[in-house]
C-alpha cells in the first residue's frame, strides 16, 4: 500500500510511519494466526483425513497460532466494527479499497478514511506514536568521583 494520496505531488503523506508500523503488526499477526486464505490446494497429510476439522482448527494449529487468534480477537473488541472489518479485509483477505466499498455501498474514497481510523486507533493499540519521544538529556555520568590518569606518571 502506497503511503502518498494519489494527485500529492509534494505534499504529506495520506500515512504516517506509525500507520505503515501498524499494518505491517497486524499482518504478521494474521500469518502467524494461519486466517490467510490459501490459494492452493494443501497436500498437509495433518488436514486431509481429519473428519470434520477444519485447516484451520484449533486443534491442528500451533500454540503461537492460539495465541495470535486471541490477540486478534481482543484488537477486534477495542476498535469499531467497520474500521475492524477493513482491516481485516485489506490486510487479511487482500482486498482492495475500491472493492471494499464495492462490497460494502460505500462512497468512493470513504474506505481509505475508514483504513486511517482503523490504522490510527490500531496504531494507538500497539502503542506506536506519531513521534517519537524519549526521555530528557541527562549530563554524562563517571562512576569514580575523579577521572583516572590516562598516561601513569613516570615510574621510580
Amino acid at each position: 500500500m502506497s503511503a502518498r494520496a494519489p494527485g500529492d505531488g509534494a505534499g504529506d503523506a495520506f500515512l504516517g510511519p506509525h500507520h505503515l508500523a501498524a499494518a505491517e503488526r497486524l499482518e504478521r499477526l494474521i500469518l502467524r494466526a494461519q486466517l490467510m486464505p490459501r490459494v492452493t490446494m494443501s497436500y498437509n497429510p495433518a488436514s486431509a483425513g481429519g473428519g470434520n476439522r477444519g485447516a484451520n482448527s484449533v486443534e491442528t494449529g500451533s500454540d503461537s497460532a492460539a495465541a495470535a487468534r486471541q490477540k486478534l480477537n481482543r484488537l477486534a473488541g477495542m476498535l469499531p466494527p467497520d474500521c475492524w472489518g477493513v482491516l481485516i479485509d485489506c490486510y487479511g483477505l487482500g482486498k482492495g479499497l475500491q472493492v471494499i466499498e464495492t462490497e460494502r455501498r460505500w462512497p468512493r474514497r470513504s474506505a481509505k478514511l475508514v483504513l486511517r481510523i482503523g490504522l490510527d486507533q490500531l496504531a494507538a493499540q500497539f502503542g506506536l506514536a506519531p513521534h517519537a519521544t524519549g526521555g530528557e538529556r541527562v549530563p554524562a555520568q563517571n562512576w569514580l568521583e575523579q577521572r583516572l590518569p590516562l598516561i601513569a606518571a613516570k615510574l621510580p
